[in-house]
C-alpha cells in the first residue's frame, strides 16, 4: 500500500476528492438499480453495483496511468487523436441510430468486448486538449482571424456539426468551453464575437433543414424545441413527467433524507441512476447529502484552479482549465436540470451517474490534470535537491 501512494504523483487533495466521489456513488446507484434490474426483467441489483464498480475500478486505473505520462506529450497526441476522433464520430453518424422516431446515434459498438461507447466523450477531451495546444502556440502573437480559421476553428466546427444532429446538449457544452477557454487564452475577443455569430447562423440553418425534412432529425429538433417551451412555460405535459418525478423525490427527501436505499421515486423516475442520480441522492440523503456533493465539486473546481495556476507553463494552464472545468460545468448543469433550473439535457453526474463512458472520460480528464500538477512538483523536488543537496544524500544515506 506504501509503494502504491509513493507512486501516486499529483494533487492529494483531487485525488481524495474524486475517490470520495466515487465512494460516495455506490449506495445511490446500487439503490436506483433496483429500477432497472425490474425493467430488464429480473431482480439481481447487485449486478449493476458490479457493473459500475467494474466502471470506476477500469476508470482509475485510466486515471493512475495517464498521470503518469508527461503532460508534454498530450501536446502532439491531440494531433493524432483529432483524425481518430473524426472518424470515430463518422462511424457513429452512420449506424443510424433511432429511439422512438428520433435521431439517436450517440454510441458505437465494439463487438470484441461486446459494449458500446459513447464518442462524443472522447471527443470532448481530445478537442480541449487540441484547442489547448493550439492558443498556448499563439499566446503573445498577433494573429489574424484568417490565421486561425483552419488550426483552430475547422476541427472544432467539424466535431461540433458530427455531434449537434444527435446530442444538442453535448455539442452546447463543447462549444461553451472551447468559447471560455479561447477567452481565458488570450485570443481576441473580436474574433470571438465572430465566431459565436456563425455557431448562432449555423445552428439556425440546421434547425432550419431539419424541419423541411420529415426523418429523425425532424423529430429530434422538434423534442429540443418541446423540451425549451415546456421549461419557459412552466407547462405540464407528458415530456416534463422527468421533471415532475425529480421533483417530488428532492422534496420527500427534506434535510435529512428518507435514509439510503428507501426513496420511492426510483421505480417511477427514468434514468434515476444516471441522468437523475442527483434527485435521487436528495431523496435518500436529503439536503444535507444534495450540498455535500455540490461542495465537493466546488471544491475539485478550486483545485483544478489552483493546479492551472502553478503549472510551469501556459499549455499546462490552459490544459488543465480545458479539460477540468467541462467537468464542474457538466456536474452544475446535471444538478440544474434535477431542480428544474434548466432544461433536460440528457447529461450525467460526473464519477456518481451509472455509465462506463462518462466515468471513463471523466478519470481520464482527470489523469491529465493530475499529470500536469505531477510536473509541478517534480520541479519543486529538483529545486530542493539543488538548494540542500547535502541534506538529501545525508537522508538517502
Amino acid at each position: 500500500m506504501q509503494t502504491l501512494f509513493k507512486n501516486i504523483k499529483g494533487d492529494r487533495l483531487i485525488w481524495a476528492i474524486v475517490a470520495l466521489l466515487a465512494i460516495l456513488s455506490f449506495l445511490p446507484v446500487y439503490s436506483a438499480a433496483s429500477n432497472l434490474a425490474y425493467k430488464g426483467g429480473g431482480s439481481n441489483t447487485f449486478a449493476f453495483f458490479v457493473k459500475h464498480f467494474m466502471h470506476l475500478f477500469l476508470g482509475f486505473a485510466i486515471m493512475y496511468g495517464v498521470h503518469k505520462i508527461p503532460y508534454r506529450y498530450f501536446r502532439g497526441l491531440s494531433l493524432i487523436m483529432i483524425p481518430v476522433v473524426l472518424v470515430l464520430l463518422g462511424l457513429t453518424m452512420l449506424q443510424g441510430t433511432v429511439v422512438e422516431g428520433a435521431s439517436a446515434s450517440r454510441w458505437i459498438q465494439i463487438p470484441i468486448v461486446g459494449m458500446s461507447f459513447q464518442t462524443s466523450t472522447l471527443a470532448s477531451v481530445v478537442l480541449m486538449v487540441y484547442v489547448a495546444r493550439y492558443l498556448s502556440k499563439i499566446k503573445d502573437k498577433n494573429i489574424t482571424f484568417k490565421e486561425s480559421i483552419l488550426p483552430l476553428w475547422l476541427p472544432v466546427f467539424l466535431i461540433l456539426i458530427m455531434i449537434l444532429p444527435y446530442n444538442f446538449s453535448t455539442a452546447a457544452i463543447i462549444f461553451s468551453m472551447v468559447f471560455v477557454l479561447a477567452f481565458l487564452g488570450g485570443y481576441p475577443m473580436r474574433y470571438m464575437i465572430i465566431i459565436v455569430g456563425l455557431g448562432v447562423l449555423s445552428l439556425t440553418m440546421f434547425v432550419m433543414a431539419a424541419k423541411l425534412t420529415n426523418g429523425p432529425l425532424s423529430v429530434k429538433v422538434e423534442t429540443w424545441e418541446n423540451r425549451i417551451r415546456n421549461f419557459s412555460n412552466g407547462e405540464d405535459t407528458e415530456a416534463d413527467y422527468q421533471i415532475e418525478k425529480a421533483k417530488i423525490a428532492i422534496a420527500s427527501g427534506g434535510i435529512n433524507g428518507v435514509g439510503p436505499g428507501k426513496s420511492r421515486q426510483k421505480n417511477f423516475l427514468p434514468q434515476s441512476s444516471s441522468d437523475f442520480i442527483f434527485a435521487i441522492i436528495i431523496e435518500e440523503y436529503g439536503l444535507i447529502g444534495g450540498a455535500l456533493i455540490m461542495i465537493l465539486y466546488m471544491w475539485l473546481l478550486f483545485r483544478i484552479v489552483i493546479a492551472a495556476q502553478k503549472s510551469d507553463t501556459i499549455f499546462g494552464k490552459l490544459l488543465v482549465l480545458g479539460v477540468g472545468l467541462p467537468i464542474v460545468f457538466q456536474a452544475l448543469i446535471n444538478m440544474a436540470v434535477a431542480v428544474e433550473l434548466f432544461p433536460v439535457t440528457g447529461q450525467t453526474l460526473p464519477l456518481i451517474s451509472s455509465g462506463g463512458t462518462s466515468i471513463w472520460m471523466t478519470c481520464l480528464a482527470i489523469g491529465i490534470i493530475l499529470s500536469v500538477s505531477a510536473k509541478r512538483e517534480e520541479i519543486k523536488e529538483q529545486e530542493n535537491i539543488e538548494e540542500n543537496p547535502l541534506e538529501i544524500l545525508s537522508e538517502t544515506i
